[in-house]
């Protein structure tokens, strides 16, 4: 047994062993953290250009941190047997270096390839915004913690989350994955998060949690996201830069283990007009000296090579040194202060580097210090190598934790009106202050209506089990367990809708799913609800993935409601009385376009008189 080997020595003296030991090949490889892809029946797919086999990738290129990729419906146990295969493979390598699993997050009732997946066998719970709706720490370190349990099992150590970005350009396509627009709202929920996944300190029972995106993605020019040229530029009219820092801050507090910086170019300050990711007066200056942060830094995807993603291209997220070679722009990375490179699998760049003499040696093994300490914290040279496929399918997606995942997302879910809307949202709008995170007003309502008529101004929630109801958007096979179902409004005493917010499509692919631009319904999309509403009593719910512009709902619903990734069961348990409403808004609502166009980026809840503001939200 070789001393990094055996469990009973201290930590860094296993590390410095193992490190004395590596060649430049294997410390290379160490520094990437790419894509791998997994089968329905838990096997290794052959893979492709974007996503190389996972064998070739450790045993060829000697990477072994990978972010998983599920290829159709993939349970837990196959992502164990997936993982229990990757990691024979790693045995077999000279050194025997466990491979790292990490994913982004999986917990959703809602799948968005480009940001996160959709629960499958884990407990589906609400999005990120979603439990900035719930303003309960304690919610969130539960949801944590059960996460922590389902991807152990699983054999996932590292989650690429929470993102410590706050929400405060309306427009911006990734709002769904933060926790709220208030800073200090979203550092105790953050703080939560991440005891949930650790713990007390980084151990053998630990997910390491990569908090995301330092120092703050959200306030991006015009909303647009850095993963496109047109969205590259992080700008700060309002001069809130400390502002986004702060629930970085409250990581750190934490101990979180990584981070990761973001595409982004920061516009206009005291730093490089270049990528964070290649920004070394961030992370070198501000992450590394200022806040001390010596744990794996690992930069966002693509930051060198250009790829194609769902048959679309995709060039390298290289901004602000696009003009550079693929060696340049690695060597100003590792320059910068980060240790890996995310998504990417060309090792091959750093041993040019180091050969060259344009980066030395002992630069690498600053990184590969970090990186091992990680691994061997995890457990992962021990007895965390393997894990039960067995155990896998008993502990992810339990009874227990479907139960606390399905009370997660009835707690998120806000009434924003019921009854009298437009008289509601104005009172309301007028009497709570912009960021108040005042506790949700009480809704007083009847227990709901017995026909197709209701007197002007009535509360209509909660509604009556076994009313009939016309619905759209809505499982009729889920709806059948509250309520008559039929297809003929003229029959129903209730219409219950649900909507998507509204968005400008963009291009195809991986572009598609980044929901982008306008916030406001047209015409159009507009007409079938309204129609529903002169008709007969109508409840809606608008899935806020972000801050949409509700007025001309809010006018005429009589009931409006703002969900964060629910299912139709926690929905209608709320409309139904069965579970109370207590969400309230984690951003401001705006009552225009023209008001979110005139806010400024960097500023929390800065629209002109919001329709509904931060915090608000009814009971039930």
């Amino acid at each position: 047994m070789n001393p990094y080997q055996n469990p009973e020595l201290p930590l860094e003296e296993r590390v410095s062993d193992l490190l004395g030991r590596m060649t430049l090949a294997e410390k290379a490889g160490l520094m990437f953290h790419t894509m791998a892809g997994v089968s329905p029946d838990g096997t290794l797919p052959p893979g492709d250009a974007m996503i190389p086999s996972t064998a070739s990738l450790i045993t060829d290129k000697l990477i072994n941190h990978v972010n998983i990729l599920t290829f159709g419906p993939v349970t837990p146990r196959k992502i164990a047997e997936w993982h229990n295969r990757v990691q024979e493979i790693a045995a077999g390598t000279r050194l025997g270096i466990p491979v790292t699993v990490s994913t982004d997050p999986r917990h959703g009732v809602i799948d968005n390839p480009a940001a996160s997946a959709a629960a499958g066998g884990f407990s589906a719970w609400p999005e990120p915004i979603g439990l900035g709706a719930t303003k309960d720490p304690s919610l969130v370190r539960a949801f944590a913690d059960i996460a922590r349990q389902e991807y152990l099992a699983a054999g996932i150590r590292v989650a690429l989350h929470p993102m410590a970005d706050l929400a405060t350009e309306p427009r911006w396509a990734r709002t769904s994955g933060t926790l709220g627009s208030d800073a200090d709202m979203v550092s105790s929920l953050l703080v939560a998060y991440i005891q949930g996944l650790q713990g007390t300190e980084l151990g053998p029972d630990s997910v390491a949690a990569m908090v995301k995106h330092f120092p703050g993605a959200g306030p991006q020019m015009n909303g647009e996201d850095a993963h496109f040229a047109y969205g590259r530029e992080q700008v700060y009219p309002g001069g809130m830069w400390d502002y986004h820092l702060k629930p970085f801050e409250a990581a750190f507090r934490a101990g979180a283990a990584q981070v990761m910086p973001y595409y982004g170019m920061p516009v206009d300050t005291e730093h490089e007009a270049v990528g964070f990711g290649f920004n070394r007066g961030v992370i070198e200056g501000l992450l590394r000296q200022r806040y001390g942060f010596d744990g794996v830094v690992c930069t966002d995807w693509g930051l060198v090579t250009d790829a194609e993603i769902m048959g679309s291209p995709m060039p390298a997220r290289a901004w602000g040194v696009e003009h550079l070679d693929l060696l340049s722009r690695a060597e100003k990375i590792l320059h910068a202060g980060a240790d890996q490179l995310g998504g990417e699998h060309c090792p091959e760049l750093i041993i040019q580097l180091v050969e060259s003499g344009r980066i030395t040696e002992e630069r690498i093994d600053v990184s590969i210090r970090r990186i091992l300490r990680d691994k061997f914290r995890l457990g992962l040279f021990d007895e965390r190598r393997f894990v039960d496929p067995d155990a896998t399918e008993e502990i992810a997606g339990k009874p227990a934790f479907r139960a606390a995942g399905l009370d997660g997302q009835h707690r998120s879910i806000v009434l924003l009106t019921n009854g009298a809307p437009s008289a509601s949202a104005a009172s309301t709008a007028s009497a709570a202050p912009t960021g108040s995170s005042a506790a949700p007003a009480s809704a007083e309502a009847p227990a709901g209506p017995d026909s197709g008529t209701s007197t002007a101004g009535a509360p209509v929630l909660p509604l009556t089990e076994g009313i009939t109801v016309y619905l759209d958007g809505v499982d009729p096979v889920v709806a059948a367990g509250y309520a008559k179902v039929t297809d003929d409004p003229a029959l129903a005493d209730v219409a219950i809708v649900r909507r998507a917010a509204p968005y400008d499509a963009r291009g195809g692919g991986f572009e598609a799913f980044f929901h982008a631009g306008r916030l406001d319904f047209t015409d159009e999309e507009l007409a079938p609800v309204l129609t529903l509403t002169g008709t007969l009593p109508t409840v809606v719910d608008v899935w806020l993935d972000r801050p949409a512009v509700l007025t001309p709902l809010a006018a005429q619903a009589a009931a409006l409601v703002g969900t964060f990734g629910v299912s139709d069961e926690a929905l209608l348990d709320v409309l139904f009385g069965r579970s109370p409403a207590t969400g309230t808004l984690p951003f401001e609502l705006p009552s225009s376009m023209a008001a979110v166009e005139a806010s400024r980026e960097d500023v929390p809840n800065d629209t002109l008189d919001p329709l509904f503001p931060y915090g608000h939200g009814l009971t039930l």
